[in-house]
């Protein structure tokens, strides 16, 4: 049963006993949320924070975020190899193994349209910021918050003609291919190695982790809340207050013997 915010308890030192996978959404997650979505800051730490966390859960860490999975590579992982870690851009539309398998669907005709109509609505409103992704497209207004009733009934007008599924998030609707949600792309990274037998542990902050907390519960896991605000609903059990608390919190993760993997052999 979904819980307020406010009721929500602090991550517990024993959360990451036992073989864990770690999901971690991006943006206001492992990142705090810029006024525009090109303008993100990410720290070289993080992304060696990333890599000794994919290193001592064995590959056991997933990246799922509304980004596209090239971005996802391009902020945390340097060099020309795979990453260490598994990705689920697009809200679980793109996923991408450890191993170098990929799977996504093809890139809708659709998504030329609702980019214009939201474009046109952003010439005539400073402010308004569209990203245009492989599979949907996103209209920020977090520097125009008067517009947001207009960015919002433009958004559910277009999802309806072109058929999109439309996300709300902060400060952004969003418009994607129906078919996958976050929820989803925890349960196929859970059926197979290395994370098959794990408990999942979902870290987001946003709306869209909801499906990737309610997974993670239903699989033996827990959702942890990033932020969060007033008495929204949530189905996470814990929370960590900000990002530099995540950051703090996967840094102990990284280093506790807890972490360590299971002897070969055990579950």
């Amino acid at each position: 049963m979904p819980e307020s915010v406010s009721s929500l308890l602090p991550v517990p030192a024993h959360l990451a006993e036992g073989r864990i996978s770690l999901f971690l959404d991006f943006d206001g997650t492992l990142v705090n949320i810029a006024d525009r979505h090109d303008a993100v800051v990410v720290p070289a730490s993080l992304r060696a924070l990333i890599a000794a966390l994919a290193r001592r859960l064995e590959g056991r860490l997933a990246v799922v975020s509304g980004r596209p999975a090239d971005e996802i590579v391009a902020y945390l992982h340097a060099g020309e190899s795979a990453p260490p870690f598994a990705i689920a851009g697009s809200h679980g539309l793109e996923l991408r193994w450890t191993d170098g398998r990929r799977e996504a669907p093809a890139p809708p005709g659709a998504v030329a349209a609702a980019v214009d109509a939201f474009r046109r609505l952003a010439d005539v409103h400073s402010g308004i910021v569209v990203e245009d992704k492989p599979f949907g497209v996103a209209l920020h207004y977090r520097q125009a918050p008067d517009i947001a009733p207009a960015a919002i009934a433009l958004a559910e007008r277009v999802a309806r003609e072109q058929g999109f599924s439309l996300q709300h998030g902060k400060m952004v609707c969003e418009l994607r291919v129906a078919g996958a949600d976050k929820g989803d792309a925890v349960r196929r990274f859970l059926a197979e190695p290395p994370m098959a037998g794990s408990r999942p542990l979902f870290l987001g902050d946003d709306l869209t982790d909801e499906a990737g907390f309610v997974a993670a519960d239903a699989l033996g896991g827990a959702g942890i809340l990033v932020g969060g605000c007033g008495e929204r609903q949530t189905a996470a059990r814990y929370r960590l207050t900000d990002v530099a608390a995540v950051h703090d919190w996967l840094g102990r993760v990284a280093d506790a013997s807890l972490a360590h993997p299971s002897p070969e052999g055990s579950p």
